[in-house]
């Protein structure tokens, strides 16, 4: 959170608790008896809240997946680093300053959804969507850093090569267990940063 700005009002933490709820609700159910046969009806049961209310956080089952509120967070903490840093070195900081706060359970739950966007072909066509969304985010917030256009090439590619970088460490999260997605995805931005070197 950047410095000077509230803290979210009790609503607010209220409907983030709720979304966190609804959504580890879900998770255990798509991990207990798969995506496809679990229905919104079970997810709101077992959520223990209403199917308006379900509806209202989350319009669609794939949305259960790949929803989170990790993307404005990431994308404030970018805008508050120094303006003296580099694109890449900005972005590092202000990933470590969200993903530090993650807990164990939320960490783990990260995980469940990761793994559902690769093994479920519907979800993955809507990640590439998410993925061209963050693309476009990331190259606003770049730009206004370098005092560049937003249309600009050059920004666009390195946007789309610290996105590549880093699904590049979470895909090797989901395929290594045990191993670390926040110290994958500050060393893969470690490496961009450093030209991509081959050797350690």
């Amino acid at each position: 959170m950047s410095e000077g700005r509230a803290a979210p009002g009790l609503r607010e933490q209220k409907k983030a608790r709720t979304r966190a709820a609804i959504q580890h609700e879900a998770l255990r159910l798509f991990a207990a008896q798969g995506y496809s046969a679990t229905t919104m009806e079970e997810i709101a049961e077992a959520a223990e809240v209403s199917a308006s209310t379900l509806f209202r956080y989350f319009p669609t089952k794939e949305s259960l997946v790949l929803t989170d509120d990790y993307d404005p967070l990431i994308i404030e903490a970018c805008r508050a680093q120094p303006a003296e840093l580099g694109p890449v070195a900005a972005i590092r900081l202000g990933l470590r300053s969200v993903f530090g706060r993650v807990g164990e359970e939320e960490l783990a739950d990260m995980r469940r959804r990761a793994e559902l966007a690769l093994a479920v072909p519907d979800l993955r066509a809507a990640m590439l969507d998410q993925l061209a969304q963050a693309v476009r985010q990331l190259t606003d917030v770049v730009a206004e850093r370098a005092g560049r256009p937003q249309g600009d090439f050059a920004i666009a590619t390195l946007a789309g090569a610290v996105l590549g970088v880093m699904l590049a460490a979470e895909l090797h999260w989901v395929g290594h267990p045990g191993t670390d997605l926040i110290a994958l995805i500050d060393e893969a931005l470690g490496r961009l940063e450093a030209g991509l070197p081959l050797e350690r």
